[in-house]
């Protein structure tokens, strides 16, 4: 007789009125990068394939599919930024557009046969572990058509004041006994702040850009770019330029990041577009080595100086030095000042220049340290600026002066610090993971994989995997791998239940939070998105 415990079959009909549902063995929520890895070692390491991966948007992707602003690309070499077990000789140059990164992970995919696994436009919403049953159930909303690509925020205003048939067609209870979350980190964007008046008689338009409204039209128009960091850096040199050719763009930073150069290769950037494709898939070897090779060099740079050491601090103050050099090299002068960062390298992330300096040379860009603090019918207010503003606009300059605005763009991040959020996970007891969370000082995870209380739950890219330096995919793949170890023992029916020791898990978080402060993530002199209001880092890897 079969063991229906490893198929995906349905219960008592599936008829929800007669107590029936749908069972997964393993349920994947999310088909970003994390969700297709975990699919596909699945099958490749487990040869194992009853799973079923969820994700609410309209494609796969992740935080690729979502990001659509002008310029949009990946910020590391993407011989480094792809799946070690999926390489590509075929990528269209060292660092392609967002575009392209999806067109590969549905090459991925396609390759590993996951398609007919994937279950679009249908968001996880909740799960509750059944402690009699030992299995996760699951709470499905199956969304309207591309409703899932609106941030929870823009979808709970359209059910306001649309109503609930406007985002969602219907609602379904499933279960599972391994629920797998690949629910990436830059899903929330921060949204624009509610203590800033006059959002209701801004006749313009208004959007993240994670959220680009394709249908605005820049052509002519004066655009206010709030933000400077990763996203903010890609967008402003391409809005100004065809087919965009916004008529001024004026850039609001509240504090200079520090910019890097792209990484370089031995050859240039054109013989490497051009001989890439032809050597990559003709040279056995030559991809691991290229990668192996960029990885030893951005492991090298966080064991130079990331650590708060005294070696550390030399080795960074050289860093920081190389890098002021390079931005008086390429930056207009009158930017010098106010594009100098007051804080260590590192303790926020950093920018890689694409092209975002040069682009101040271009009259129609304007950088300033001065804020939002009311919107007008057809413009902005702004208030006064930071002190090292005063080499561009003069010495006494403080009243607050409204320039228009036909367009405002938020490029101002996401909220990182809400794991999970929206998603309600209560595990034993009842207990939801946020509560626990709270109780304990922050979120948090043993290997930023499992927490105690929540059995048979695996978390990719958890809490404190965030290296700062390099390859998300990297770290993507470790946590794959590790959760493997276990989900293989409840697969093959070795164990029926997999959960971390409370006291191990509470020792590991304290263990990494003490780390954490011998490092520049804590320690640089910054605000960052690592850390809580209350100086909780959930983000970084010590």
């Amino acid at each position: 007789m079969a063991n229906l415990s490893n198929s995906i079959h349905n219960v008592l009909g599936k008829d929800p009125d007669k107590g029936g549902y749908t069972y997964y063995p393993v349920l994947i929520i999310g088909a970003g990068e994390s969700g297709i890895a975990a699919g596909c070692r699945l099958k490749a390491k487990l040869g194992f394939d009853q799973f079923r991966i969820f994700d609410r948007q309209a494609g796969i992707g992740g935080t690729w599919w979502i990001n659509k602003y002008p310029g949009v690309a990946c910020d590391l070499p993407t011989i480094f930024y792809s799946f070690s077990f999926a390489p590509n000789s075929n990528w269209s140059t060292l660092y392609p557009e967002g575009r392209e990164i999806v067109e590969y992970l549905q090459m991925v995919c396609n390759d590993y046969q996951l398609n007919d696994k994937i279950q679009l436009n249908t968001d996880v919403t909740e799960l509750t572990w059944l402690e009699d049953e030992e299995l996760w159930q699951v709470h499905l909303a199956h969304l309207v058509p591309w409703a899932g690509d609106l941030s929870s925020k823009d979808r709970y205003q359209r059910i306001k004041e649309q109503g609930a048939g406007s985002v969602y067609l219907r609602h379904e209870i499933v279960k599972a006994k391994i629920v797998i979350s690949g629910a990436g980190g830059l899903v929330e964007p921060k949204a624009f702040p509610d203590l800033i008046p006059g959002r209701e008689q801004f006749e313009g338009k208004l959007f993240h850009s994670a959220r680009w409204d394709s249908d605005v039209d820049l052509n002519g128009k004066d655009v206010v770019v709030v933000g400077t960091g990763c996203s903010a850096a890609q967008l402003v040199p391409k809005i100004v330029e065809a087919p965009y050719n916004a008529k001024s763009v004026t850039q609001l930073m509240r504090s200079p990041p520090w910019v890097v150069p792209q990484q370089s290769l031995p050859i240039s950037k054109e013989n490497w577009d051009y001989w890439s494709p032809i050597l990559l898939g003709r040279i056995p070897g030559l991809a691991r080595l290229i990668r192996t090779l960029l990885f030893l060099a951005t492991e090298r740079e966080f064991h130079s100086f990331f650590r708060t050491t005294k070696q550390h601090a030399k080795n960074r103050k050289k860093a920081e030095e190389q890098l002021l050099a390079y931005m008086r090299k390429v930056l207009p002068e009158k930017y010098h000042k106010i594009l100098t960062p007051s804080y260590a390298l590192g303790c926020k992330r950093r920018v890689v220049d694409a092209g975002w300096f040069a682009s101040f040379h271009d009259p129609k860009i304007e950088l300033t340290t001065r804020p939002i603090i009311q919107l007008q019918p057809r413009g902005v207010i702004l208030g006064a600026p930071h002190s090292n503003d005063a080499d561009i606009l003069g010495k006494g300059t403080t009243q607050e002066v409204e320039i228009p605005a036909d367009v405002v763009i938020l490029a101002n991040g996401f909220d990182l610090t809400t794991w999970l959020h929206p998603l309600k996970v209560r595990g034993k007891g009842g207990v939801l993971m946020q509560d626990v969370w709270d109780e304990r000082g922050g979120p948090q995870s043993y290997m930023g994989c499992t927490m105690d209380g929540f059995p048979n739950f695996f978390l990719i890219f958890g809490p404190n995997t965030a290296t700062g330096h390099s390859s998300v995919i990297l770290a993507t793949e470790n946590m794959v791998e590790y959760s493997l170890k276990f989900i293989k023992k409840i697969i093959y029916g070795d164990v029926r239940t997999v959960e971390v020791k409370k006291e191990e898990e509470i020792s590991w978080t304290q263990d990494i939070q003490e780390k954490l402060n011998g490092t520049v993530f804590n320690s640089g002199g910054c605000l960052n998105w690592y850390k809580t209001a209350n100086g909780w880092n959930s983000t970084s890897y010590p």
